[in-house]
């Protein structure tokens, strides 16, 4: 008998949520298909596998226990899947880029990358809002390039780059528009620009976290790519945060950049996934972002950075202290040190 992974995927979910609405929002699947693709999972085994009543739907025997065999085998299947790509990818190395980030890799780190490793191709790719890892758990990425924060670097094995200020987009009409700075506390109560919730920790970083605490957020809009992003901030449906870069790289007069006391900076680098190998395609990409990325606070040892900034990475909640020293991509391991 053969089953589709995807209704098993769909099992799993809906023992998870307990019913049918969240499962499917989860899923992105609409209520009625999920529900049809679950009913035709039980035709085809010949057993009930949920109890449906208003409350939800509460698993039976068989139910439980196909869903608790289930997760192994999608995990594994995922892991099948991971190994698959990497294989299939030799002499390419796939990387993602933020919507800001891609205008921080210049071309000297592309032909840097080209002589280190001859005959390969590099493809670039701007990362999914609706997939925390960016493509990397799938494996359809190698390397993501990443403005995050600290905690990320403890789930990601990582090269880190430098650094940069998070910055306040306003519609060039905001209230605050015309001032030169900004402080984080007064900025809590405006509608803000959010990307979706499958961004996941991604969604809450860009909307002020660590610093906003409990203070819920209001949405003003929600957008689903750099350019919608943007868009919607200049017509005043909320303000949103970006990397100090987006100043320089964005020419829209509708739009105002301001710094912003109180938040703590971006680190700048490139991540991989925990456990993974860092191949030497890998490692002299992270060499040649290393050298050339045009980061606004380089890490120590790197290449360019603006004049006004060279060389100084400011510390968590700091904006002028000077940084440590930095390690080198072959010096820094893939077991998420970096």
């Amino acid at each position: 008998m053969d089953i589709d992974t995807r209704m098993l995927r769909y099992l799993a979910v809906v023992c998870e949520e307990g019913q049918l609405t969240a499962a499917a929002a989860r899923l992105g699947v609409s209520q009625p298909t999920l529900t049809k693709q679950i009913r035709a999972l039980e035709l085809q085994l010949g057993v009930e596998l949920f109890v449906r009543s208003r409350a939800g739907m509460v698993p039976t025997a068989a139910g439980s226990e196909l869903a608790a065999r289930a997760r192994g085998l999608l995990e594994r299947w995922e892991e099948a899947l991971r190994a698959t790509r990497w294989a299939a990818a030799g002499g390419e190395l796939r990387v993602g880029f933020e919507g800001s980030t891609i205008n921080l890799v210049s071309r000297a780190a592309v032909e840097d990358f080209a002589r280190r490793m001859p005959g390969w191709r590099l493809r670039m790719r701007q990362n999914s809002w609706f997939d925390e890892s960016s493509g990397l758990a799938s494996g359809e990425l190698d390397l993501a390039l990443w403005h995050a924060p600290e905690e990320v670097g403890e789930r990601y094995a990582h090269v880190a780059l430098g650094a940069e200020e998070r910055w306040a987009v306003l519609a060039a009409d905001h209230r605050l528009a015309g001032r030169r700075v900004l402080d984080a506390d007064e900025l809590w109560d405006e509608p803000f620009v959010a990307i979706p919730l499958e961004a996941g920790l991604w969604r809450d970083y860009w909307l002020g976290a660590p610093e906003r605490g409990a203070r819920p957020a209001r949405i003003g809009a929600v957008a689903h790519s750099a350019d919608e992003w943007l868009a919607a901030v200049a017509c005043g449906q909320g303000i949103g945060f970006a990397p100090q870069s987006i100043e320089r790289l964005s020419a829209r007069a509708d739009v105002v950049c301001r710094p912003v006391r109180g938040l703590a900076p971006s680190r700048v680098g490139l991540y991989w996934l925990q456990g993974r190998p860092l191949t030497p395609a890998m490692a002299a990409f992270a060499e040649s972002c290393r050298l050339h990325l045009e980061v606004q606070f380089r890490a120590a040892g790197g290449g360019r950075s603006p004049a006004t900034t060279l060389g100084r990475v400011p510390a968590q909640g700091s904006r002028n202290s000077t940084p440590g020293p930095a390690r080198s991509a072959a010096q820094t391991s893939a077991n998420g040190e970096g």
